[in-house]
Order: C-alpha cells, then structure tokens, then sequence
C-alpha cells in the first residue's frame, strides 16, 4: 500500500493521455475522487483501498469475482466491457469502475501510476530474456550489483523463476518464492514500490517471453536489458519460431529499454537469432561474443578463457577502446561463462551511461569483477554440484534445470568426462511443446552412457505418454546410430534417482536435468513433494559417498 493515495479521476485521465480511451462509470464527483492505494489482479490479494484488475482468464472472468473484492475492500475496478456488464449485473453501482478494451495493456500503467514506476525511479532494472540461462544470468546480475552497492549502504533486488528477493547481499536477503518466471504486473509495480521502501537501488529481473506477449512488463522501463540466446522452446504458446523471436524482440526498444546488451553467438551467421536481435533493437546497442570459433565483430569479446576449479576464468576485451577486464565464475560449463560476460557487460555498460547515473563508476564495475568474484555465487539448481567426485571417494553428482534440447546439449558437453560413465536422468513437462520430446530422447542417448527416462512435471498429462515420446527418439537414435547407450523407464522419479545412484561407479558423473530448483511435481494438479537435490543427496548417502553441504539436504 502506497502512503499517497491516487484517485481514480487522475488515473483515468492518466490513461486517456497514453491512448487506452478509458470510460469511467459512474460519472460522478464522488468516482472521480475515490482514492486508490494499492492494485491487484488475483481476488485474493486483494486489499482495502485497491483497485482490482479484472481479465478474462481461460476458466473465468475477474468480474465473476466481484462479491468477494468488494468485501477485501476493493475501491475500484478496471475492466473491460464483458467485466462492466458483470459488474452492473451483479452489485449495481456500489464501485466506480474504469473500462478499456485492452485491460492487460493498461494494467501496468495503471499500477505504475498508483505505486510510482517512472523511468527513472529505484530501482534501476537489470532484465534478462532469452531461452536458456535467465536465471544463473540475473543472479550473476544479482551478486555484481550487491558487490558494488553494499559497501554504500544500498540494497539489490531480483526477481525471477527461483525466488523474489532484497537485502544488502545474497545470503543476506528477504525471500518470497516463486511460481512464474515473471509476475503480473500490477504485482511487478507493487515490488518496484516495495523495494524502493527497502532501499533498494538496481534490481534484476529475468524477463520470459510470456511475460512480453501478455504485458506483464508494461510500464516498466530497464536501464540494461541483456539477450542470451534463442533455440526450441515454448512452442506451445508462440507457435514458431519466428513468433517466439518477435516476442523476445519486443523487450529490446527504446520505449522499454535505455541500453540492450545482445549475446551474437548462435551459429556465427549473419542470419542467426543474435544478429537479428541486435537489427531489431532500437536505442543503444551492444553486443557480445562469447565463443573462441565466433567470426563476429561484436562490441565485447571473450577471450582466454581457462579451467579454475569446477568452473572458468576468462577475459572481457573491448574491441573499441581495447579495455581488458579478467573475472572468473565458479560455475562449470561454457554456456556459464556465456552467462558471466553478459552480466559484466551489462553492469559495465550502466555505468557508462551518460542518462542514468549509477551509484558505482566504471572503475568500481572493473575492480569487483577482477577481486570480489561475484559469479561464485551458487545458483538453486542450474550446473549445482551435489557431490564433487574428488579423490575417487564417490561419483560426480550434479543437478541442472535443462529442460530443452539446446540447454541439454550444453550441459550434457559441461559435465562430460573423459574416464567415466555419464548416467543420466531425464523427463519432459506435461502440457508443453511435445514437439521437442522425440529430439530430447534421442539426444540423451547420444551424449550419456546410461539414460534413465523418468517423469518431470505432467502436469494433466499422462506421465506414460510423456515418457513414450521421449522414449521414441531415444530408441530410434539407439537404432539408427548403432549406440551401446543403456536405456531404461523408470517411473516414480525418486526411483530412477535411487536406480542412477546404484548404477553409478566411482569415477562416474551422475547428472539429473530438467527439474532443477522445483520442490514439487504437478500430478494431475496435485502437488507431489519432491526436489532432485535432496532426494539425489539422500540416494549417494544411503551407498556411503559423500555430498557436499548444502541447504537442499
């Protein structure tokens, strides 16, 4: 809840001024000076003072909910004509109510107006999209920005798949979890208001193509908006990929975004999802190599990169005015080095930003990357090492998120070993694209040595059918490529965890993908109790090998 009320006459005026062509009902005196202190969209949420956002939803309208937001205290709606018909037909006109045509689009600005969001207000927003690596990105993002602002006494934000968070560092933050990679945005505007009473002073936020194409985002604007990469995913929403780009593109224009940082390494072809991104974006653009093979001239390049433990030290070169900045991340994998350079650039780029003055200089920017080792930090389930698999003590046991073939392919090359067998465990959500499935099966068979095909989240599908398409392209590859891969179905999850733990020697790396941070699976829309890393903990205990500590055991 704000502390300075706004009244449904400025925000329909408001509204009217940016093209929503409000109508406000009643037109009287006593609507037009009804004070609104906060906004919701879920009825639930909703508190005294509000203004209810009510949408049409696949099951039911907002306005069906009327009754109860008016007993939370709701002190206006914002609807559309279906919602205003409810509206009258079931509470008369007990409650001023503002109708537009498009109430998605306008329910952003209009949150922004009651909470605040301006272009310049705190935080400064830090957004990430793209299929693969949002998360570990943000959190880099997350760590950097605690790096440079804790010493000043300033808080950071993030907000994304895993959790919502603030405080002056990682470890030492106030959490929310998490369930969509992106909130609803009268949600998003009630945590800028939120964090600014928090002292927060820059944020990251992992921005997914769903939260673009159904204007989750709007009335937000970010300082640095960064791109990973684009391959197979969500197909079941944008159809092809060519929607499913257009809806990532919509993030990197000037009216949403100051700077856009594009990652220019898929495929090294001047056609390849990068490039095009870096064509379409408006405003200032930068972009970014990652890869030793790349033949682009990107802004930023990553050079000399070298194993340092589990994980990499690399160079960031500037090929305009030759700046060279080392750091390093902890985390295994060349597509983590990939997520790294993106979050120095970006921070990097921000503090170089003549429009929007940041509380750290360049110089404080280069100095934390080259001492503070802001990309150790551990991020829930993506590339988490359970156990080591040092010393022949036990085998390598890791726990990833990948969960579509691109994300596969890159985590199953990190973690392969050169001695050793590669067991690994994978399943496929229910109700998503099932066109990925066949490829994902038949990937695994070629990259692992023992595949384990289990159940992920079925949601309201049939687990069986899920494995049978998965299952489908493993044995067609199996066949076709003369593979010795072993192959098994093994259904609940817990027991394809305990079953990869036996089969698992010494020298052999364990790998469970797809499910990553997740605590429960959807069976049927019941929730079932279950994370990877505890149950794969559990699993080494139980045969005598050791696991690092962690707060998943």
């Amino acid at each position: 809840m704000v502390t300075s009320a706004v009244s449904v006459g400025t925000l329909t005026e408001h509204l009217r001024a940016t093209g929503y062509d409000p109508l406000l009902s009643p037109v009287a005196e006593s609507a037009y000076a009804t004070a609104l202190t906060g906004a919701a969209m879920n009825p639930q949420r909703v508190a005294p003072g509000d203004l209810f956002v009510a949408v049409s939803g696949a099951r039911a309208h907002g306005a069906d909910f009327i009754t109860e937001v008016i007993s939370r205290g709701a002190a206006a709606v914002l609807t559309d004509a279906a919602g205003v018909a409810k509206i009258r037909e079931t509470v008369g006109y007990q409650l001023p109510v503002i109708e537009v045509s498009a109430v998605r689009d306008a329910a952003g600005p209009a949150a922004a107006v009651i909470y605040g969001t301006t272009a310049s207000s705190d935080p400064a927003l830090f957004g990430v999209t793209g299929t693969n690596g949002k998360t570990t990105t943000t959190y880099f993002l997350r760590a950097l920005l605690s790096a440079l602002l804790a010493p000043q006494g300033r808080n950071t934000g993030l907000i994304g798949t895993i959790e919502i968070a603030a405080g002056a560092t990682p470890e030492d933050s106030e959490r929310i979890a998490s369930d969509m990679t992106t909130p609803e945005a009268v949600q998003l505007h009630a945590l800028m208001h939120q964090f600014r009473e928090k002292n927060v002073a820059a944020a990251a936020m992992e921005v997914s193509s769903h939260a673009i194409s159904y204007q989750r985002i709007s009335g937000l604007f970010y300082d640095v908006a960064g791109f990973t990469n684009l391959t197979q995913d969500h197909l079941d929403l944008h159809g092809t990929m060519e929607e499913y780009f257009a809806a990532k593109a919509a993030l990197f224009s000037r009216s949403r975004t100051r700077i856009s940082v594009i990652t220019v390494d898929d495929a090294g072809a001047e056609q390849s999802w990068g490039h095009r991104m870096a064509a379409a974006a408006t405003g200032k653009v930068v972009t970014l190599s990652t890869r030793p093979d790349s033949v682009t001239q990107a802004h930023w390049e990553v050079r000399e990169v070298a194993p340092e433990g589990l994980g990499s030290a690399f160079t960031l070169v500037n090929r305009h005015t030759g700046e060279e900045v080392r750091s390093s991340t902890a985390l295994p994998g060349d597509f983590n080095v990939s997520n790294a350079a993106l979050a120095a650039v970006m921070v990097l780029e921000a503090a170089a930003d003549p429009h929007r003055a940041q509380e750290f200089t360049r110089e404080d920017v280069v100095a934390a990357l080259e001492t503070k080792r802001p990309f150790h930090v551990q991020v829930p389930g993506r590339m988490q090492v359970i156990a080591a698999g040092t010393d022949g003590a036990g085998p390598a046991a890791i726990v990833d998120f990948a969960h579509n073939p691109d994300a596969m392919i890159r985590t199953l090359q990190a973690v392969r070993q050169q001695h050793g067998k590669l067991i690994l465990v994978i399943g496929a959500a229910g109700e998503r694209d099932r066109s990925k499935r066949p490829t994902m099966g038949a990937i695994a068979v070629r990259m692992a040595d023992h595949v384990i095909i289990s159940d992920d989240d079925p949601h309201g599908e049939d687990p069986a059918q899920i494995r049978a398409d998965l299952l489908e392209g493993a044995r067609d590859a199996i066949a076709r490529g003369g593979l010795s891969t072993v192959l098994e179905e093994i259904s609940p999850r817990e027991d394809a965890i305990t079953a990869a733990v036996a089969a698992a020697g010494r020298a052999d790396t364990i790998l469970l993908a797809g499910r990553g941070h997740e605590s429960h699976q959807d069976m049927a829309g019941a929730k079932h109790a279950i994370d990877d890393r505890v149950e794969l903990a559990r699993a080494l205990s139980a045969r005598g090998y050791p696991t690092l500590q962690g707060d998943y055991a």
